[in-house]
């Protein structure tokens, strides 16, 4: 059994927030954490973890919580803003959108979209902010968990929306978190252009100055058909809802298509380049 530690500062970030509440309630309860893992269906140590902030509550977990505790929406809305907290400014409104959208046409340069990341590679990315500084190490676990939900919510649905990601060849080429996990990745976008409702296409380096877009551009087809585009710079995201600005992008993301390189060529690509990994003896 892992014991109950000290008391955590509940102001220091939504995530101590969040423990901080649910080790009250449960006290307040008279129950032991394994007495309220029993009640939600989870592990006394996942329990003690959470309380702790040593680990972020997942969207099930909160929801749990609410139902044991008798809380209706308190531990879902402290979720919330623990996912929010970590997020760039406009970002939450963007995946809001992209939750609900039926098509997504995605351009991505430098990193492999977030949709397509497996976990390792996208801790990878946190962990270098932590190291430079940028985000706690909390926000990091934020930032990964609030991934991994996107990914489920989005990829895993019964009838998932149709979705059309070109990368810039520059994706492919950065290794991020290693010659393993850079290995791994490839082999995870081989499995998901092999998906009936994905397709991935390379924007090759000769396209040059030719390729439209110089910053990652997302273009999302709502339910009632309006189109919601979204675009970020290092500080903030911004999403675009006007008629003529959503037109020239899609115009432009259209010329994309046309120019990069086919379902095939990208493929042959993905593999040529995870070939060349496993040629390397370290990174």
């Amino acid at each position: 059994m892992i014991l109950e530690d000290a008391e955590v500062d509940a102001t220091s970030s939504p995530l101590t927030r969040f423990g901080a509440e649910l080790r009250r309630l449960r006290r307040a309860k008279g129950w032991s954490q394994v007495e309220l893992g029993r009640r939600m269906g989870f592990s006394n140590a996942l329990v003690s973890y959470v309380e702790r902030g040593k680990r972020p509550p997942t969207p099930n977990f909160a929801v749990k919580a609410d139902e044991a505790l008798g809380t209706p929406g308190i531990f879902y809305e402290l979720w919330r803003r623990i996912a929010h907290a970590a997020l760039l400014e406009g970002f939450p409104e963007f995946a809001d959108c992209e939750s609900r959208c039926r098509r997504l046409r995605t351009f991505e340069l430098g990193v492999i979209p977030g949709l397509f990341q497996i976990p390792a590679y996208a801790a990878a990315l946190e962990a270098a902010a932590v190291q430079r500084g940028s985000i706690t190490q909390d926000q990091a676990d934020e930032r990964v968990a609030f991934l991994a939900n996107r990914q489920q919510r989005l990829l895993a649905q019964k009838s998932p929306p149709i979705i059309h990601a070109v990368m810039d060849e520059s994706c492919l080429m950065r290794p991020i978190g290693g010659r393993n996990v850079m290995i791994d990745q490839l082999d995870h976008l081989e499995e998901l252009a092999g998906r009936p409702h994905i397709t991935i296409q390379i924007a090759p380096f000769a396209l040059a100055e030719h390729r439209p877009f110089m910053l990652p551009v997302v273009l999302m087809t709502q339910p009632d058909r309006t189109v919601v585009g979204y675009s970020e710079s290092q500080l903030r995201g911004h999403l675009e809802r006007s008629r003529d600005p959503i037109s020239a992008l899609e115009r432009e993301y259209d010329q994309l298509q046309v120019e990069s390189l086919s379902k095939v060529a990208s493929l042959a690509m993905i593999r040529a380049v995870r070939k060349d990994l496993e040629r390397w003896t370290s990174i």
